[in-house]
C-alpha cells in the first residue's frame, strides 16, 4: 500500500497535500502523481549515479530528493526519461510476461504529471524562479473515436440480465447507459443520493452535480431497492453491494460488465464499463440532445471534451456528403468498340 505522506520526501509530500487539500483531487489521484514523480526521481537517480546502474528502479530510495535535485533537472533529462518510458518501461508490472515501452497515452499522463509538479514549484510554492518544463512537449496522440453500444446492441445487453443479482446488475448497466456515469462515480453512490426523480453524483475534483432520473432508471432502482439486503457497518448506506455485503469495488463492477456482456453475445474485449458511458453520450446526441446539455450530464470540465462524441455517425455530415453535387454522378461504363 503506498502512501506518500510516509514515502515522499518534503518537496514532493507538500505538492501531493496541495493537490488533496486545495485542488481537493482524489486520493486515486494523488496515488497516481506520487507513482509517476517517484518513478521519474528513481530514474534520474539512477542514470545520475553509476552505483545504482544495477538496480532495479523499485529499489532505489527518493527520501533525498530535495530542492536543489529538482532544480537541476533540464529538458535533455525530461527527453531521456521519455525514451526510456517509450522502449524499456515494463509495460506491466506485476507480469513476467509483459511487453516494455509505455503507450503515448501513457506517456503523455506522466509528463503531464511532471509539468504540473514543476508549475506548483514555480507559479504556487515559489521555490524556482524557470520553470525547466516550460518548452515540453507532450507525446502526439493518435485520436480515436470512442467505441459505444448501438441502440439494439444496449437493448439486448439489458434483455439478457437473468440470474444472480439480476435486479442490481440490471440497474447498473441501466445508470451506465442512460446517465453516462464514471465507474467511480457509480460505486461511491449512496441510497441518500436518490433524490425522488434525480441523482446526487459526485464527480472528478469532488464537484457534485445533478441528474435527472428518467422512467427506466427510477423503475430499475425501485426493482433493486426492493431486494437490497439491509446492511450494518460503514458501508451501510451504500448503494450497490457485492455478495460480501460491503459496498461495490470497481473490479466487482468490471467483471460484471464483462460477463453481461458475454452473455448478451456481445465482445467483451471491445467494450467496458466506461464503454458503456460512451454509448450514454452517443445515443443522446444521436436523439438531439444539445451537445452542452450532454456535457452537463457527462461532469465534463470543457466542451471539447464532449465534442468528441458529436463525430460519431453525424448526421449532419452526412447531410453534408449528399448535398453535394457529385452526389450522384455515377460511373456508367463505356460501351465497347
Amino acid at each position: 500500500m503506498n502512501n506518500y505522506r510516509i514515502e515522499s520526501p518534503p518537496i514532493l509530500r507538500d505538492f501531493l497535500a496541495y493537490h488533496e487539500t486545495i485542488k481537493a483531487h482524489s486520493k486515486r489521484t494523488v496515488d497516481e502523481y506520487f507513482l509517476d514523480l517517484r518513478n521519474f526521481f528513481r530514474y534520474l537517480k539512477q542514470v545520475r549515479d553509476p552505483s545504482l546502474a544495477g538496480c532495479a528502479l523499485d529499489e532505489i530510495d527518493i527520501m533525498d530528493v530535495d530542492l536543489e535535485f529538482v532544480a537541476s533537472v533540464t529538458l535533455t533529462d525530461i527527453y531521456g526519461y521519455m525514451t526510456y518510458l517509450s522502449r524499456d518501461r515494463v509495460r506491466h508490472q506485476n507480469s513476467s510476461r509483459s511487453d516494455y515501452g509505455l503507450n503515448a497515452a501513457s506517456r503523455a499522463r506522466k509528463i503531464a504529471t511532471i509539468r504540473s509538479f514543476y508549475n506548483y514549484l514555480t507559479n504556487k510554492a515559489h521555490l524556482l524562479r524557470e520553470n525547466p518544463v516550460k518548452d515540453l512537449d507532450s507525446p502526439k496522440i493518435k485520436k480515436e473515436l470512442p467505441k459505444y453500444l448501438t441502440l439494439d446492441e444496449s437493448i439486448r445487453l439489458l434483455s439478457a440480465v437473468d440470474g444472480k443479482n439480476q435486479e442490481r446488475d440490471y440497474c447498473i448497466l441501466t445508470l451506465f447507459l442512460n446517465c453516462g456515469l464514471r465507474i467511480s462515480e457509480l460505486v461511491n453512490l449512496d441510497c441518500k443520493d436518490i433524490q425522488e426523480d434525480a441523482l446526487r453524483v459526485l464527480g472528478k475534483g469532488n464537484k457534485v452535480r445533478i441528474l435527472y432520473l428518467n422512467d427506466a432508471c427510477q423503475d430499475a432502482l425501485k426493482r433493486y431497492l426492493a431486494v437490497r439486503r439491509p446492511i450494518t457497518g460503514r458501508d451501510a448506506d451504500a448503494l450497490f453491494l457485492s455478495s460480501q455485503n460491503e459496498r461495490i469495488s470497481r473490479s466487482t463492477v468490471h467483471a460484471m460488465v464483462k460477463k453481461r456482456l458475454l452473455e448478451a453475445g456481445l465482445d467483451a474485449r471491445e467494450y467496458s464499463s466506461h464503454k458503456l458511458r460512451h454509448t450514454a453520450a452517443t445515443l443522446m446526441l444521436q436523439n438531439g440532445v444539445d451537445v452542452r446539455a450532454v456535457q452537463e450530464v457527462l461532469g465534463h470540465d470543457h466542451l471539447n471534451t464532449t465534442e468528441i462524441y458529436t463525430h460519431i455517425d453525424n448526421d449532419a455530415l452526412r447531410t453534408a456528403a449528399k448535398a453535394n453535387p457529385l452526389s450522384h454522378v455515377k460511373n456508367k461504363g463505356k460501351s465497347g468498340t
